[in-house]
């Protein structure tokens, strides 16, 4: 749709009529889970600055002759094992495929065609900068930004907005953009993540103990300053408090630890090894950081924790997925969508 400018000349050319953009961005993908592919997602990720912030005449080197040389080899494997081969895409893009469309959807019904929903990904296809020039050619002066991680981060929810920034800075005509801050405070996001616990809990022989699984982060980022550490905790004590839980019936615990730092705990593989140590047969773990289940929760959590669970003692494990594309998540996401676009979108 295009409108002739009030004060502009008979001559002029017809504008597009403004919209607000709504861009959902989350970590990324490899395109495929060949040799290549992974390596050239690998070496994006692991060469940002808010990722491995070591010096990069100390770290390039490594990640370039020797985990850049191996570690696609093992990741791609991890990949191959819960890669959507019907629609040949990761598990992350198909969710987040889903995801756009229902928020689209449910934005449309209530704005009509001045809302335009798109998503991106920080690594990998499709690019944030292609998004963004995407949505100012369909006509959006204004784009919220949402980074989809409810607990700030620098290598998570920064990065990502640092990429919108960068893509800003080579654009004539920038849109105004706000971005969505961390969300893991939200009563409907939580409420959220309540009903996905209740759901796995009902019928005969419920879990024991729920752990709540964090991607971890070395203790020193949480000492300089990063809230997510903090967050993190807040996340399962607010959603410890919307199931009316006793505090012994629910754990924090934090995964993905690499390299030789001292990275925030418990670990995660080791905390549910020890749960099963101490006499417990049937867990059930949580993914709360993630709003969309990747490689870390299908195949980190739901396998080779499991197997840590399993291998100590532990008879049943039980992964509550991320909330996805549930309807009271994205009505979750429609609510705070709407609070960060007052002024924008009527």
């Amino acid at each position: 749709m295009t409108d002739r400018l009030e004060y502009a000349p008979k001559d002029h050319p017809a504008q597009k009529r403004a919209k607000v953009g709504v861009l959902l961005a989350n970590l990324g993908t490899p395109d495929d889970t060949g040799y290549w592919s992974m390596r050239r997602y690998l070496g994006e990720f692991l060469s940002d600055k808010r990722v491995v912030d070591y010096p990069s005449w100390k770290w390039q080197p490594l990640l370039q002759l020797i985990i850049l040389s191996k570690r696609p080899f093992s990741s791609g494997r991890a990949y191959d094992s819960i890669w959507n081969k019907e629609a040949d895409e990761s598990p992350l893009l198909t969710i987040t495929k889903a995801q756009t469309a229902k928020l689209a959807e449910r934005l449309k019904a209530r704005y009509g065609e001045d809302v335009v929903v798109d998503f991106c990904m920080r690594y990998g296809n499709p690019s944030t900068e292609s998004k963004i020039m995407a949505l100012k050619e369909q006509g959006c002066e204004k784009i919220i930004f949402f980074p989809l991680y409810p607990q700030y981060a620098a290598p998570t929810t920064a990065t990502a907005n640092d990429a919108a920034f960068r893509a800003l800075m080579k654009m004539n005509w920038q849109p105004y953009i706000r971005t969505v801050p961390a969300y893991f405070e939200h009563p409907a996001y939580i409420e959220a993540l309540a009903a996905s616990v209740r759901e796995a809990y009902e019928g005969e022989n419920p879990p024991e103990k729920l752990v709540v699984s964090y991607h971890g982060v070395p203790v020193r980022y949480r000492d300089e300053g990063d809230p997510y550490y903090c967050q993190c905790i807040k996340s399962t004590r607010l959603l410890q408090e919307a199931l009316g839980w006793e505090a012994d019936m629910i754990d924090s615990a934090f995964q993905s630890q690499f390299g030789p730092e001292e990275w925030v705990g418990p670990a995660t593989v080791e905390h549910v090894a020890e749960l099963a140590g101490d006499g417990k047969r049937h867990i059930a773990v949580i993914a709360p950081a993630f709003a969309a289940d990747c490689i870390e929760t299908l195949e980190e959590i739901n396998e080779e924790i499991g197997d840590a669970f399993k291998q100590a003692g532990g008879e049943k494990f039980t992964y509550i997925p991320c909330l996805n594309d549930r309807d009271d998540h994205m009505m979750a996401l429609v609510a705070i969508i709407e609070n960060e676009a007052k002024g924008w979108l009527e």
